[in-house]
């Protein structure tokens, strides 16, 4: 970990964050937004995620620069503010969350390349599967060689994978018809959308989705050559990936119409540009697609692995996951993200689980790690812990992580009940992982207040559980 060789430098913990935040998210927004909103929500949705992932990407910032001793991000901010089981659960859903997303990005590749070869169909046969556990694994041991060089291949694949969404801002801009855009601006005239409210709701998942990744840089702070660089590459991640998603998205919608947009396949961004320039269009979007979720594969391959490895450092999580190899890369901690992955791949055979429900799920996991982020940021400004008297300041962060801790309530609100009780299935195992770390230090497992919160956690899993089994709620 301290190693001099180890050290990330600024663009690189840029590449980090950016090479997470566009995955396959990006090239399907046209569709995943026309098929739960029309023009009016989706801007005001936008002004909503921008408000309120601009002030997390800022919390991740302020906690990074005051609290230094903090590595790993959203797992050491809970354990900090709300206690050991807090901590654990932040680590868990977060690790959950980024493998989830994983499996996402391979059914979402190889459905990429179904449009060339119907074989793969949407991404989930046979065959598809199988060449996605292949490649599966020749990651996981491109990742064994090493965090610096698995870094710098990162860099590489998120400069090439933001050519082809530059040509597509300014292909779309040129072809961009007002009047499509304008046609029906609040949905009226489809009944399945609700109000402009349902309608802002019902897109708040997918905008979660196509910003996970945002606490990159704090992931790695401990890995960083210099600790200011961490909050200054969280912010200008944040800023240009905000850029490209809303001109992507709102451009789309001038292109084709919102039940068009809504009916096509994905990778949606293929078929918007196949409407403006034909086949050659589809196969570039295809190309930078395959190139970005390779890029984002690596680059969550590594995340996983470092939040395991961070949490077992602190004996959070069992020591086992703390254990390296001689290149400093946490093995068990990659081979037990890496297997789960596989695991879900073969489910997918059986659940016909599709991309957009695989990323639902993600997206619903890493909520409770953004919660209690923002929730520990506004008890450190509220205390005034760390601020010396800087009155103005502290007054400023408090605004600012009581936005945020506001946006991450209503993102838990948004998302549903359904995937509210699903993450609570996945939530519920994670304490054997806990026990072992609590059975290794010779501490009782849990604390008055963390048995109640495990309780009601239990509830929501037999609840899901029961809905599974019944039919009613379905993955």
């Amino acid at each position: 970990m301290s190693q001099p060789a180890e050290k990330l430098r600024l663009n690189a913990l840029i590449a980090l964050v950016v090479g997470s935040m566009i995955g396959g998210g990006i090239f399907s927004l046209p569709q995943n937004m026309a098929a739960r909103a029309e023009v009016g929500a989706v801007l005001i949705g936008w002004g909503v995620t921008a408000v309120g992932m601009l002030t997390l990407a800022f919390v991740f910032q302020t906690l990074a620069n005051r609290q230094p001793h903090l590595d790993s991000g959203v797992y050491a901010y809970a354990k900090a503010g709300f206690g050991d089981y807090m901590g654990f659960s932040s680590a868990w859903g977060y690790w959950i969350s980024a493998w989830m997303g994983n499996v996402g990005y391979f059914v979402l590749l190889f459905s990429t390349l179904g449009y060339f070869f119907p074989v793969f169909g949407q991404g989930n046969t046979p065959v598809a599967i199988g060449c996605a556990s292949v490649l599966l694994w020749a990651v996981h041991f491109l990742v064994m060689r090493g965090i610096k060089e698995a870094a710098f291949i990162n860099q590489i694949t998120t400069v090439a994978k933001i050519v082809p969404l530059v040509m597509f801002i300014v292909i779309a801009a040129v072809a961009f018809k007002a009047d499509i855009f304008t046609r029906d601006i609040w949905g009226l005239s489809n009944r399945n959308f609700g109000g402009v409210v349902d309608q802002v709701r019902n897109m708040m998942l997918v905008t979660v989705f196509v910003f996970i990744g945002i606490e990159g840089a704090s992931v790695y702070s401990a890995r960083a050559e210099k600790r200011s660089d961490v909050g200054r590459a969280t912010v200008i991640g944040f800023l240009g990936v905000l850029a490209l998603l809303v001109l992507v998205n709102l451009l789309s919608l001038g292109i084709m119409s919102q039940p068009e947009l809504a009916s096509l396949q994905n990778p949606s961004l293929a078929g918007v540009l196949e409407h403006i320039v034909g086949p050659w269009g589809a196969l570039l979007i295809s190309i930078g697609l395959v190139v970005s979720l390779l890029g984002a594969l690596l680059s969550w391959a590594l995340l996983c692995a470092e939040i395991l490895y961070a949490t077992a450092h602190d004996k959070t999580m069992p020591t086992f996951l703390k254990k390296e190899n001689a290149n400093q890369v946490p093995v068990n901690a990659l081979w037990l993200t890496n297997v789960m992955i596989q695991l879900f791949l073969v489910i997918t055979l059986f659940s016909e689980s599709t991309y957009t429900s695989l990323i639902y799920l993600a997206s619903s996991m890493i909520l409770v790690p953004y919660l209690w982020s923002a929730a520990y940021a506004v008890l450190l400004s509220w205390r005034g812990h760390t601020y010396d008297g800087a009155h103005g300041e502290r007054m400023k962060d408090l605004l600012i992580s009581l936005i945020a801790l506001a946006y991450a309530v209503w993102l838990l609100y948004a998302g549903g009940v359904k995937y509210l009780l699903l993450s609570a299935l996945l939530y519920a195992p994670g304490v054997i992982l806990f026990a072992l770390a609590k059975r290794e230090q010779g501490q009782p497992l849990f604390t008055h207040l963390e048995k109640g919160i495990f309780a009601c956690v239990i509830a929501g899993a037999s609840l899901a559980a029961y809905g599974l089994y019944s039919g009613v709620l379905s993955l």
